[in-house]
Parts: structure tokens; sequence; C-alpha cells
């Protein structure tokens, strides 16, 4: 794209269209901005234009937007899913080259907006090119920022220090490398000097702004440069101690702990904003002491005692206000960390531990009006906090892990002096329950985030309060509220202890209050509602010692009705038309409940309303995951049951199915293509027409262009060739389906599914039948063997490979791959079956591969030929190596392409339906065990020729082998002649 007086106005009108509220010349302009993307020195056009200060403001600034966007998109793009060349065009070296010279005097003289996106998007370029492709960005960055200090021009160097800061992120993430290293080296040596120097400069300005009195307007720039150096500090930091930063801590330590004791009116008394600004400083500093402390706590150990004072002091001093909530977090995590440190003791004087309960843990674990107002205007939000653990960085949950790191060392003082905090606050709200309602929700969330998980369990326990009797005297009486509306947000607290103590609230306690669950089921609260469904599905889930399901049928079958009726009704309340608690519960219950004709119909209709409601608008994936786990349960046990139910079934579910394939609903169709596999299978041959009209979609090759469809379709194809094995024998249907397995294999993403198809070919069709087929089989898996040769490719051909032998004898497998190419058998016999076939897993693979590879030495003339003795031994040494060596001992997986199931994005996935899933076949059910089945035939051969046998064994199998075959021999007792 030529930079000339045409391409500015074509740009400044495509970006000015972007901003227009009508959808048509927006979406004219986004196609054209789409279009010109693809050619080149487009992101430099892009970049000339944000520069050209005649041209308006807000055009410039979508069009730095844009050029972020772009540079995200095609700097280093990755390579498409095959393994090819990118999916966009990317940006070329001359053009890059060109970009890197213009972008950083163009964001330094950049208005603030502009300014930020052009940092984030020299960023971009920073994470793919620096330092290595960039050498010259740092030296420019100082060089710019000692001219702004010079000037003390504070938005030149804000935004200097922001992008520094943006490009040095990178040390907190990755991992520690000797590259890694040596970028963090180049970096400390080029730019820890200039940052010191800036941050004592900057520190020096604002004591005299502070001092003089200082308006806000001069000392918000100053703090908001302190906190970039602070972030910087930190990147630079995390790794290890840097030898500069060691010699300089003093310097650094004094003015962080300035920051964390000083007031500064003339920001703080300026409203929120003010505070903000400087508490934003705080909360960096305290990130950079807490690193300190973590990593560096024997440098550090001088300046601990004074820094702990002083965030003590300032959590005194913090607010309730939800602005200052990152502060104190940071606060508490900094003591929390000194906690569980070997510098505990500063925690052991008597009163400290008391003075921390009632200062700092009580005030932030009680509620606060934002509490209430997430409660109520965001459920989802409230409970991603409250219950699934996603509060880490609140105020409640910070607080409560400072008491957990204190316990560490103080456990007897923190249980007593928390009981008795929990006795008072139980009394507080005895006293006045309408007032004081608070005070117990506040006793309730201390036992719950103060209990101890046992690790790899479900199981929690507590020291705190006996289980059973706090759930009688504490819980129940909410439970039991007649008025399940009332004080929801204490309901929902008795609720969560109730799901968080389940294991150890005995069955006979618990029964008592199902009914009393399914009536909160009915509850205004979404998250009371949400609650007591959540609650109901993980009693469903708990076990007893024996591992057998504590709650079964019969203990939920007298609620049943009333239950599945109130789980219904919750999903036409407001807000919860969606509610993913909601409908996971309704999938655990049918997984448990006995579900007779009359409740399969009803369940059918309303979750098929609701399938039909989703479809016009997908967008909670969850909700619809476990709306589709619902179907596929329900159909499954109630066909198992009444196998009459299939046609109801297929009733209500067709014509949303229909919906889904017709409106190309593309987020459904893996889910559509599970259940439509799953009601194939449970048809009796023949199936209904409307079936094969199906079919007929499945082998057009538009099907199979999104790959996440692909496992779906593999499932409902080998349902089709496993059910209707005669109409796929008709016409051109099998040379479509094996047109779709040679495509499938061609790509490392999809090979496995292609595999998938042509076993179940094998194991479903007459011999006749796939016989002019079986030339182009072996020439397609030939090829792709010399294109490449990976782990998962010559497993997957063995157990294809033995498969064929299994069904249609050693003879046909040798013959009909040898008249692709003569010899080509023994080629493959060599070089593939006998060194891999140690890498076969899985029980069933195991037993076919094991089976297989027998009766080839045991049957196959090729093998039995005594010119053949050395493969015969090596095939038995690969034989006893997969059967009697444990399989992480002889099995080494290479790392594979990532699969399709690992893309990440809604629409771009295929997520299995556990209850709809294939039942694996057994193809040799009449073997029962391989071990026996190898011994027993190698001594029947054996016998048929005394002598020969042991000499084989004795010259080509591994000494270790030939000791466990013996010991298999004597397992069995068999004996090879």
């Amino acid at each position: 794209m030529e930079w000339n007086p045409q391409t500015l106005q074509f740009l400044s009108e495509c970006f000015l269209h972007t901003l227009s509220p009508a959808p048509e010349p927006r979406r004219h302009a986004e196609s054209s901005l789409d279009e010109a993307s693809n050619r080149p020195n487009y992101g430099l056009a892009v970049l000339r234009l944000v520069a050209e200060s005649s041209i308006d403001e807000q055009i410039r600034q979508a069009a730095a937007v844009n050029f972020k966007n772009h540079l995200r998109g095609r700097w280093s793009p990755s390579p498409s899913d095959d393994g090819g060349a990118p999916a966009v065009t990317p940006i070329l070296d001359p053009e890059k080259e060109q970009i890197k010279s213009l972008i950083v005097p163009l964001m330094l003289s950049a208005t603030p907006k502009i300014q930020s996106q052009l940092s984030e998007a020299l960023a971009v370029i920073g994470k793919h090119d620096f330092p290595k492709s960039w050498p010259a960005l740092l030296p420019e960055l100082v060089s710019n920022l000692q001219k702004a200090s010079q000037a003390s021009d504070y938005t030149s160097i804000n935004g200097i220090l922001g992008t520094a800061n943006s490009i040095f992120k990178k040390f907190r993430f990755q991992y520690k490398t000797n590259d890694l290293l040596l970028d963090l080296k180049y970096c400390l040596d080029n730019f820890a000097a200039p940052l010191l120097e800036i941050f004592l400069k900057t520190a020096s300005l604002i004591d005299a702004a502070a001092s003089s009195g200082g308006n806000a307007a001069t000392l918000r720039p100053l703090f908001e440069s302190q906190r970039l150096c602070c972030r910087i500090f930190f990147s630079l930091n995390f790794q290890e101690l840097p030898e500069f930063f060691e010699d300089h801590m003093k310097e650094w330590m004094t003015e962080f702990r300035k920051y964390l004791t000083t007031s500064y009116p003339a920001l703080e008394g300026s409203g929120n904003d003010g505070v903000a600004v400087v508490d934003e400083l705080r909360a960096a500093v305290c990130e950079n002491i807490n690193l300190y402390m973590e990593k560096n706590e024997e440098e550090f150990q001088g300046y601990l005692n004074e820094f702990a004072l002083a965030v003590w002091t300032l959590l005194g001093n913090v607010s309730q206000s939800s602005s200052r909530d990152q502060l104190a977090i940071t606060a508490i995590k900094f003591l929390t960390t000194v906690s569980t440190s070997v510098h505990h003791t500063l925690f052991a004087s008597e009163g400290v531990v008391p003075q921390i309960c009632q200062c700092i843990v009580i005030p932030n674990v009680r509620l606060r009006d934002d509490d209430e107002e997430l409660f109520e205007m965001n459920y989802i939000e409230f409970i991603r906090r409250d219950m699934e653990g996603s509060d880490l960085d609140t105020r409640r949950r910070i607080a409560c892990e400072l008491l957990k790191g204190i316990a560490t060392h103080y456990g007897d003082v923190v249980r007593s002096i928390v009981s008795a905090q929990i006795q008072n606050l139980l009394s507080s709200f005895a006293a006045n329950p309408t007032e004081n309602w608070k005070d117990k929700d506040c006793a309730i969330y201390l036992v719950v985030s103060l209990a101890t998980k046992k690790a790899g369990t479900s199981y929690v326990s507590t020291d705190l309060v006996d289980v059973q009797s706090f759930f009688e005297s504490v819980i129940v009486p909410e439970l039991q509220s007649p008025d399940v509306n009332g004080f929801p947000m204490l309901k929902a607290g008795a609720l969560k202890f109730f799901t968080m103590f389940r294991s150890q609230i005995s069955k006979q306690v618990a029964l008592k209050f199902f009914p009393d669950l399914v009536r909160f089921l009915a509850s205004e609260s979404n998250v009371v509602h949400s609650y007591a469904a959540s609650c109901i599905e993980k009693l469903l889930l708990v076990k007893d010692e024996v591992s057998r399901p504590r709650y079964t049928a019969g203990d939920i079958n007298p609620i049943f009705p009333m239950l599945m009726n109130n789980l219904f009704s919750a999903l036409k309340l407001p807000e919860s038309e969606e509610n993913q608690y909601v409908m996971k519960c309704i999938m655990r219950v049918l997984g448990v409940a006995d579900i007779s004709a009359e409740v399969a119909r009803v369940c059918i209709e309303g979750l098929a309303f609701i399938l039909g409601e989703v479809c016009k608008n997908p967008k909670n994936p969850i909700f619809n995951h476990y709306l589709f786990e619902s179907v596929a349960i329900l159909v499954k046990r109630a066909s198992e049951r009444d196998p009459s139910l299939v046609s109801v079934f297929e009733a209500s579910l067709f014509p949303r199915l229909e919906i889904i394939l017709s409106n190309d609903v593309t987020e459904f169709f893996p889910y559509t293509f599970q259940l439509l596999a799953q009601l194939v299978e449970l048809n009796r041959p023949p199936i209904p027409p409307i079936y094969m009209q199906i079919f007929e979609i499945l082998l057009s090759p538009d099907s199979w262009k999104r790959a996440p469809n692909v496992p779906a379709l593999v499932r409902l194809l080998q349902a089709f060739l496993q059910k209707a094995p005669n109409e796929i024998n008709q016409g051109d249907r099998l040379t479509k389906v094996l047109g779709i397995f040679d495509t499938l294999i061609q790509s490392s993403s999809t090979s496995e599914q292609g595999f998938y198809v042509l076993n179940t070919v094998i194991e479903s069709l007459e011999y006749n039948v796939i016989q002019p087929y079986i030339s182009h089989v072996w020439a397609a898996l030939f090829r792709e063997l010399q294109r490449r040769r990976t782990v998962k490719l010559i497993k997957s051909l063995l157990i294809f490979m033995s498969l064929f032998l299994i069904k249609h004898g050693p003879s046909n497998l040798v013959e009909t791959m040898n008249l692709v190419q003569p010899n080509i058998f023994n080629v493959i016999l060599s070089q593939f079956w006998i060194p891999n076939l140690k890498l076969i897993t899985g029980s069933i693979e195991l037993k076919l591969t094991a089976v297989a590879s027998t009766r080839l030495i045991c049957e196959s003339p090729v093998l039995l030929d005594p010119a053949a003795a050395e493969s015969w031994g090596k095939m038995v040494d690969s034989i006893v190596t997969l059967l009697s060596r444990p399989e992480q001992d002889r099995a080494e997986e290479e790392p594979d392409m990532p699969d399709i199931t690992e893309n990440v994005g809604y629409t771009a996935t295929f997520v299995r339906l556990y209850n709809a899933g294939k039942k694996e076949e057994d193809p040799l059910k009449d073997i029962r065990d391989p071990r026996e089945f190898f011994v027993a035939s190698i001594s029947r051969l054996s016998a048929l020729s005394p002598g020969r046998y042991p000499k084989v064994i004795n010259e080509t199998v591994d000494p270790t082998n030939q000791a466990a075959l013996l010991q298999l021999c004597n397992s069995y007792n068999l004996t090879i002649v």
C-alpha cells in the first residue's frame, strides 16, 4: 500500500465510518480495512495516518487501535492447524524495520489516548523482537527518558516508563532459562541505573511539592511515574535479586517506606481519584516488599521490622471503601508472607494476634454494602468469588488467608481467639437477629473460609467448631426458615456451609433437609436457588468409605417430582434462564433417579424447549454443555429401561437439532452429532429413513471443513457403520466414507480420527464388501508412513493391522499388503511392527495387538518359514515386552501437535459429551487373558516341531525377556518344547 494523498483519504474515511452508529457503513468500512490489511505496508500506512496531526483525533485514535490489533495478528502469526503457512498474511521484514524506526518518537509525541495504544503496539513488537531483533529500542528509550527528565516532561517520561513496563513484564511470567537471563542482564545493564535515577529525581520533586503545598495536578503525574518505576522494579527483580538492586537497596527501600508512612493531603484530599493515585503507588510498593520477603528474605531482613510496622499502621487507616481494596489486599498479603516465614516471631508478642483479629480480620470479613450490591445485581460474579474460589483478591478471603498464615506457627492461639470471636458474633446475632444478621454471616464465613480441605478429595474439616453441632444450632434454623426469600445472604451462607461440609454431615441428618433444599430452589434470589441446586448436586456426588454413592435413587425418589418441577421452574426466574448451577443439578439428578416413562416425557419436553431457546443466541457455554449432557443422560438411562422411548426422544429432539443444522448454529454442531450418534446406536436395524437423510449430510465434504466438528462427525459415522452396514454398501456411500478416512489421515491433528473410521469399517463390514477398496486403503497408509513417521501414526497403524488380522486372518493381511507393493509386509513387520509393539497402551489395544501378533507368529507361513526365524524370535521378544512390562517402562510418548480439543474459544472447540460417549467395544471378548493366549499358542506350536523354537528363543530373545517368558509359562503350567 503506497503512502499518498489517496491512501490517506481512503483510510481516514474508513476509520471515520467504523465509528458510525449505523451498521451498514460500519460493516462496509470494516470489510474494506480487512481487505486492505492483506496488502504490503498496510500497517506502515496506518501508522503514518496516526502521525498526521491535521486528521481528527477520533479518527487517529481508531487507527491506533486498528494498528495495534493488526500487529497482534500479523507481526508473528501462528502457523495453520496442519502446520503449514499462517492463515493471515504476515508483515514483511522491510515494513517491520520502518515501523520500528517510527513508533517510539511518534508514541512520545502523541496525545495520551493514542500514546496508550501505541505503547501497547510497541509491547506487541517487543514480545517477539526485543531485545535480539530490536537492539536499538532500549538505547532509544533510555536516551529519550534522559531528555524528558532534563525537561521534567512527565507526559513523555510516563509514556517511556509505561512502554518499558510492558516490555519487561515477560520477566515475571516466563520460566527461568539461560536465554531469558541473558535478556534480563541486557535490560539491567542498560536500564537499572536510569530507572533509579528517574525514581530518585521524582521522589525529590514529590517531597518538594508536598512540603510547599503543591496541588493535585502537579503531584498526579509524579505519583504515576513512581508507580511505573515500582512495576518495572517488580519485573526486573522477579527472577532473582540483581547485583545493582542489592547495591542500591537502601535508596529504594527508603523511598518505599516513605510512601507507606507519609500522607499527601493535596492528593488524598482531592476526592477518590486522588486517593486512588496514592493507593496504587502504595499497593505497588507492597507488591515489591512482598516479592523481596518471598525471594530475598535474607537481604531484606534488615528492613523487615520497619516495613511490618508501616504496613500494620497503614492497614489501620485504610477505610472499607471498595476503591481502597487493592491497597488493603496487597498490604495484608505482605503480612501473610511474613507470618509464614522464619520471621513469624513478629506475631508472637502478647496481644498481637487478638489485635490482628479485631482490627484487620473481622473488619475485612464483615459484609459491606458492595458485597450486598454484588449479591443482588450480579449473582454470577458473586458466586464465582464466593463459592468457586476466585475471591483470592478480595478483602474477605485475604483476611482469612492472613489468619491461616499466622496459624501455621500459632495454631492454638488463632483457634482460641477465632472460636471466641465466632461465639461473640453468634451471641450478637441472637440478641437482635434482624439488626445483627451480618454478625451471623461473618461467623459462618469464618468457619467456612478457615476450613482445611484434604488433598485430592472433597473432604473438608475444621478445628474451630464441632461441625455437627454447629450445623444443627446455626445452619438448620436458616434451612428450616419458612420464608425462602428472607435474609437471602444468610440463607446463601447456610447453604454454602451445608455444601462444604457435606461429607461430614451424616446421611440420616442430611436427608431430613432434602425437602428444604428443594424449597430453596423457588427462592427469588439467584444466589440462593443457585446454591440450593449446587448443594443437591454436590450431595449426590458424595461417596462412602467403600467408594459407593452415599445417596441413591431410593433417597431422592420421594422428592423427585417436586425436585424436577422446582429445577425447571428456577430456569424461568429472572436472570436464571441460563443458570449453569441449576442445569448441572438437573444433569446430576437425572443420572441418579429412577426415571419412569412419564417423567422421561416431561423432562425431554422441558429440555427440548430450553434447547430451542438457547439455539437463538448461544451465550453461556457451561450452561449449554450441561444442557446437552442432561439430554444425553436422560436418553441413555430412560431408553435402557424402556426402548420404546427412543421414538419419543426423536420426536422432541429432531425439530431442535434440525434448527441447529439448518440455521448454522455452529457452536452446537459437535453436540448435535454426538446426540444423533447416541440415537442411531439406540435404534434397532433397519434404522428409520430420516437417519439416512442425515447420513447423506454426513458424507458431504463441507460438513468436515470445520475442525471442531470432526471428532463428533467421526462418532456419528461410526454409529452408522455399526447400525446400518447394509445401507452403507449401497451406491457410492462406502467410497465416500473411505474418502473421508483418506482426508482425515493427511492432517496430524485428525489422523487418529481417520483411523477410528477405518477401524469401524473393518469391524462392521464383511470382507467381500471391503475387498475392492483395501488396496487403496493400504496405499493411503503407506503414503502417510513415508510422509511422517510419528509415534501416534505408527501406533494407529499397528492397531489397524491387528484388527484386520483378527477379523480377516493373517493370510488376507499379508496378501493384500503385498499386492500394493511386493514384499512390503516384511518391510512393515521389521521396521514398524516389531520395534514399536511395545509402545501400545490401553487394555483393549494391548489385548488386540498381543493376540494379533501371536496369531501372526503361529499361523502365518511368512513367519513360520525357517528362513524367517530371526523375525519370529524378535516378534516373540516384542510380545513378551508388551505383556510383561508396565506401561510406563516401555511406552515413550512423543509430544504431538496440539489436538483440536485443545483449541480455545466457544466456536472453535469440540467438547465430548460424557453421557453420550461411545461404549468401547472389545473385538476379542472370547479371549479373557492375552498372556495365557500367547503362552498356550507358542506351546502348541512348539509341540509340532520339538526343539526348534527353544533354540530360536535362546538366540534372538533378550535374556530378561527369556526369564519373563519362562515365568509366564510357569504361571499357566505350560512349556515350550
